[in-house]
């Protein structure tokens, strides 16, 4: 158990230079946590509220300082000079806001102390986090978006094409990988004549007539940089394999998928069919949100038809939520899931998620948000929890950089 001292927080900026809240808590022993929580730009509609001031004269009313004088206020009253473990103090938390979407106080407040508990903990118990978040350390995979789309940029319809170096034989290796790929990106897009400027999440944003168009670009890149386009991990190959975020439930219309870009509309029977070829013709292993996040009966059809060919991963469909991802493994819909922490509220509820899918065996994908700071807690807890991937951008930026530098601090440690 661990005292609580003090509790502060301030209003900062993310990478899309919007506000967003920073938390600092000092333990009795003098230990210091320091938690800054990120946003999303396409949020599930089932995630955690996050508590914005509404004010327009200020940040376009995205402003947080209601979030900030709950952390400095009720939470620090209710914290302060109490000894907690991590799960009576998100317990406390989640007392406190009393309502089910943490309305009350916000997940984004909620977060931020959660965090800046564990952080403190884990320094006056002299451990790395990674250590303290669990105790099967593994390197995850990187998965680097290095074109954006959907609400992350106006290119395409989809929201993130990745490439994923599932040959690497380390983390180092499959940095570099990424990165020469990112670099082989820029330079055909160059070459063609088209943007090269980045969207969100750091990765290019040309303007584009099709989604498959950014396929065969992503396809071109990795041989350019000396890899081979491919879906295996032994040891011998240089293969890199694809990833993509649809983000399906933004262009969902009805009963219909209109992918408006593409100037067409489909059903949803015609885009499980359409993700049939594609996993066939290019070397994808992970298909996220491939349709909209209540669209149970018809991500039924797609478990099946795709369950066993590829990864079909679950985020907004989730949002990191117990009871839809048991939903979700009782109707035998996906086989993977993006864990977001902002998108629940505490850790404690993050690590019972990450807990129950992997008794289902699913694939556990920690993830960024569109609306990053250089906060690296989720390098730390990926490798903490053993999660199979990691996505936190393109190898650019500070913000997306700051985790993939941390991992391979790690990476040297274990």
């Amino acid at each position: 158990m661990s005292k609580i001292k003090n509790l502060t927080a301030r209003e900062i900026l993310d990478s899309r230079e919007q506000p967003t809240i920073e938390v600092n808590l000092e333990l009795a022993d003098g230990s210091l946590g320091q938690a800054a929580v990120p946003a999303g730009a396409s949020t599930g509609s089932h995630e955690a509220l996050e508590l914005r001031d509404g004010d327009p004269e200020r940040y376009n009313g995205k402003g947080v300082l209601k979030a900030v004088a709950n952390v400095e206020g009720e939470i620090a009253i209710g914290l302060r000079d109490r000894d907690f473990d991590q799960a009576s103090l998100d317990q406390e938390l989640l007392a406190l806001d009393g309502t089910a979407n943490k309305s009350h106080l916000g997940a984004n407040a909620l977060l931020g102390v959660s965090l800046a508990f564990a952080k403190a903990k884990a320094k006056s118990q002299k451990q790395d986090l990674y250590q303290s978040l669990g105790s099967s350390p593994k390197m995850p995979i990187p998965m680097f978006n290095i074109l954006n789309g959907g609400r992350h940029a106006d290119s395409v319809d989809w929201q993130e094409f990745m490439v994923v170096p599932v040959g690497a034989s380390n983390f180092r290796e499959a940095l570099a990988w990424g990165d020469e790929t990112y670099q082989a990106l820029k330079k055909i897009l160059s070459e063609k004549g088209l943007d090269t400027d980045i969207g969100d999440e750091g990765g290019f944003a040309p303007k584009l007539k099709t989604n498959t168009e950014a396929l065969d670009l992503i396809v071109e890149a990795i041989k350019k940089a000396g890899y081979e386009p491919g879906k295996s991990n032994l040891p011998a190959g240089r293969q890199v394999a694809i990833a993509l975020d649809i983000a399906a439930s933004e262009f969902k219309v009805g009963a219909n998928y209109e992918l408006k870009k593409e100037g067409r509309t489909l059903t949803a029977q015609e885009l499980i069919n359409w993700y049939e070829d594609l996993v066939e013709k290019y070397p994808i292993i992970s298909i996220e949100d491939g349709l909209a996040e209540d669209d149970w009966v018809n991500w039924q059809e797609l478990t099946k038809r795709l369950g066993q060919k590829t990864n079909l991963v679950g985020d907004d469909l989730f949002v990191t939520n117990l009871g839809r991802l048991q939903q979700g493994i009782d109707q035998q819909v996906a086989n993977a899931i993006i864990i977001k922490p902002n998108q629940i509220g505490t850790l404690t509820e993050t690590l019972q998620v990450i807990k129950l899918a992997q008794s289902a065996s699913y694939k556990i994908i920690v993830s960024h948000r569109s609306g990053e700071t250089e906060d690296t807690f989720i390098a730390d807890l990926a490798v903490g929890i053993g999660a199979d991937f990691i996505k936190s951008g393109a190898p650019s930026r500070p913000e997306r950089l700051a985790k993939y530098n941390r991992l391979s601090e790690i990476e040297e440690k274990i």
